[in-house]
Formats: structure tokens, sequence, C-alpha cells
């Protein structure tokens, strides 16, 4: 590929790793709780950080000269500064405009966060409660049983445990069939549990926090977003809907592959009916702000103790340990919070989350021990990027190395995952299954 922009800040990236981080520091979950912040922060080595974003340069490289994706987009965040930056390739391979760090991508399910964040800021004005019923405040909401209905509640659907099977409805949203007439069929859907008992990844029923905010606001749930996150946090290309990503200045073409390279095609409108599960749009550096403030750099937006709430884990989600080679050798507990996915990652605290939606995927994680995360969004489908965060995350905590993506050989990262197969973890005997796993789509 031809277009490249690259930002490796190692000096600043030393001074932040030889002082003490000032995160907020977590024990791996082994059970639904609150995620405390008493236990000291801890500093990475500064040799390490180091050796790690040389890395990562050096994997991003093989990545770009393999044309492994349409364009990328990176970056690594420590301590409230971005110590890493990197994209490459096309935002269109059509007409050769590159990816930049202002390039809006779709966001696909990373957009969950914005809404629980959102959820939060309202509970803190009083505008609604967590355990706020959504029979009070939406009089259409039905399941198939009256009483589990009745016991629904905000903290039910945001932390993905209303009861209801794993992706409810989104083979029929794909069919363009509207979000308000799938959301009121809900009742027509037999439950796999009682609600608040067990995990199923939804974003039809994740989507009823749009309803409830506009019901307790008398605003449109992107606009109290765009007031209350967007904005405050200098997210400047932010947006939601398919109108808000072509509207901007440049923006990422959903890409697939052909014999000939990338062809560029229209995104799909489909997971933007669902906006709150789906629907934000941002540029790479819109995403290192969201980090900061995720990591607690942004006090007067997202308070530390509702950091607190949304990282907490709600759920037990065992499924994802097992999906993916990174997660079956390094992760040993997994949970779902509000928006958030919670791994116990090598025997430390990993606050993450994945999306995808047609032509595009994304990735974002943080240890918040160490106040260091990752943030990669790429248009196109391949799957190669999504071992980078757990390379890039194991040189930061010093496990032993494994090529996830597999850029650095011709075999399959599946193969070399069988030699790290239980190196670096710590599993946890006493952890909670839930009865009903579900896995993100």
């Amino acid at each position: 590929m031809t277009f490249r922009t690259i930002s490796l800040v190692i000096a600043a990236a030393l001074a932040c790793s030889s002082i003490p981080l000032c995160a907020r520091a977590a024990t791996p979950p082994s059970a639904p709780g609150t995620v405390s912040t008493s236990t000291p922060t801890q500093t990475l080595p500064s040799d390490r950080v180091k050796d790690t974003l040389a890395a990562y340069q050096q994997w991003l490289d093989k990545l770009d000269q393999r044309n492994a994706v349409a364009g990328l987009a990176t970056a690594v965040v420590m301590d409230d500064k971005v110590v890493f930056e990197d994209t490459l390739g096309y935002a269109n391979a059509a007409t050769r405009e590159p990816v930049t760090p202002e390039t809006v991508f779709r966001l696909a399910s990373l957009s969950k966060a914005f809404a629980t964040a959102l959820a939060g800021v309202l509970v803190d004005d009083g505008k609604l409660n967590w355990d706020t019923k959504l029979v009070s405040v939406l009089p259409f909401f039905r399941l198939k049983s009256d009483g589990a209905a009745e016991q629904a509640t905000v903290r039910d659907i945001l932390g993905q445990r209303l009861g209801l099977p794993k992706n409810t409805y989104d083979n029929m949203l794909e069919e363009n069939i509207p979000y308000e007439e799938l959301v009121r069929k809900l009742d027509e859907v037999s439950l796999t549990c009682d609600v608040g008992q067990c995990y199923g990844y939804q974003n039809v029923a994740f989507s009823l926090i749009g309803d409830v905010v506009y019901a307790q606001t008398g605003q449109f749930f992107p606009q109290q977003v765009d007031r209350r996150i967007f904005f405050p946090l200098g997210m400047k290309t932010a947006s939601y809907g398919r109108e808000g990503l072509e509207d901007s200045k440049s923006w990422a073409r959903p890409h697939r592959a052909s014999s000939g390279g990338w062809i560029p095609f229209e995104p799909k409108e489909a997971y933007y009916r669902v906006a709150p599960a789906a629907g934000v749009n941002a540029s790479l550096r819109d995403m290192e702000q969201w980090l900061i403030a995720q990591m607690g750099g942004r006090p007067d937006v997202l308070p530390q103790q509702l950091l607190e709430t949304l990282h907490t884990p709600e759920v037990a989600t065992p499924n994802e340990e097992r999906s993916t080679p990174w997660r079956r050798a390094r992760v040993s507990d997994a949970y779902y919070a509000l928006g958030w996915r919670v791994f116990n990652y090598g025997g430390e605290t990993l606050v993450f989350h994945a999306g995808a939606v047609e032509g595009y995927r994304t990735m974002i994680g943080f240890l918040p021990k160490y106040h260091v995360g990752v943030v990669t969004l790429w248009n196109s489908a391949g799957p190669v990027p999504t071992g980078l965060l757990p390379m890039v995350l194991d040189s930061l905590l010093g496990l032993p190395h494994v090529d996830w993506a597999g850029v650095e050989s011709d075999a399959p990262a599946t193969k070399a995952a069988t030699t790290a197969k239980g190196k670096g973890k710590t599993r946890n005997k006493g952890k909670t299954a839930s009865s009903n796993p579900g896995t993100n789509r």
C-alpha cells in the first residue's frame, strides 16, 4: 500500500511508564461484583513498553505489506496520552483516498458503551435509575411472560441479561424490518431463563435504552449522546447513522476482497436502525479521547464512580473464553458488564469489546491497573487485525509471545496458538457459569 501515516511516541511512552500510572486498579473478576479502586496502581517496565511499541510497528508494517486490510487506524493510549498512532491503507480503495487519524469509521457494537455511558450520566442526573422498570416508562414493552416483563430493568437490557435467546431478531433486522416493529414482537419469543439470570447478547432489545432516554428526557437518544458525551470529550467527528457517516469530511467505505484487490461498496443500513447498539461513527482521534475517558482521565464527563459501575461484571459469559485461539489461551474468566466485556486476561483485568458489521471491524480494550489501552478500526472483513490487540497486551504484560495475527510467518495463528495453550493463565476455580451463555455476533 502507498499511503501511510505513522506517529510513534516512544519518548512519551517511556515518560508515562517510568512513573506511577494514575489508573483505576482492578483485581481479576472471579464473580460479578464491584471493581475496586483501592488496589494500588502498578507501573509497567519502561523497556517493555518501548519494545512493545516498536514491535507493534513491525507487525503493522507486515500487515500493510500483505495488503491484509483495505484500511486501518490504531492507537495505544497510556496515562491519558496517545503514545502510538498509526494508519494504513485506504478509506476508499477506488479513489486511493488514504486513511488518516481523522477518517471516520463505523464502530458497530463499540456503540454500546456510549449508550451505557449516557445512561449512567442520566442516572447521576436523577433522570432514571439502573433499576428503573421498563414497563414503567415504555407502555409498549412486553415479554412472553408478563411476570418477566414486569421485572425487567434498565440494567437488564444494558447488561445483556433480559432472558432472550442471543441475537433475537437480528436476522429480521438484516431483512430491513423496522426496529419499531421488531421491538413490539419481543413477546412472541420464548425466554431462555428468568430476567437477570443468564446472558443473551442483543441488538434489538439493547436499543430499548433509546426509547427509555426519550421517555425520560424528551430528547432523542443521539442528541443526548452528542450533548453529554461527544461534545464535552472533544469527539469532533463522531456521529450517529449512515447520513452522519457519509457527511463526514473523510469516511472509510466498507470493502470486500477480490482477486484484483479491495473493492468499496455502499454501507448497509440495517444496524444503523438500532442506534444505541450499533449506530456510532467515529475517527481514531475520537476513540483516543474515548479511551482516555474510559480509563478515568475525564472525570468531569465520566466520574470514577460511574466508570466502576459500567465496568463491573453483571453476568458470566463462559463461551467467550473459547471463541478465539487467543481467548482460549489467555482468558480464564469472562463476563458482560454494562456495554463492556470484562476478562481475566493472563491474570489481569481486561475491559474489552469488539464490533462487526458488513465491511467494518473494530476492537477496543484496556488494562485498568496499568492505565493502558488499544483501539483498532478497519474497513474490511478480514480477521487478521483481531490478533494484534492480544499481541500488544501479551508484550506489555510480559506473557509468552504468540503470533496471534499470523503476520510473522506463513503459519496460521491457530497453529501457533497451540504452543501457548495454558501459558500465562491464572484460572479461577470458583468462577460462576451462566445458565445460557451466548456469543457476540
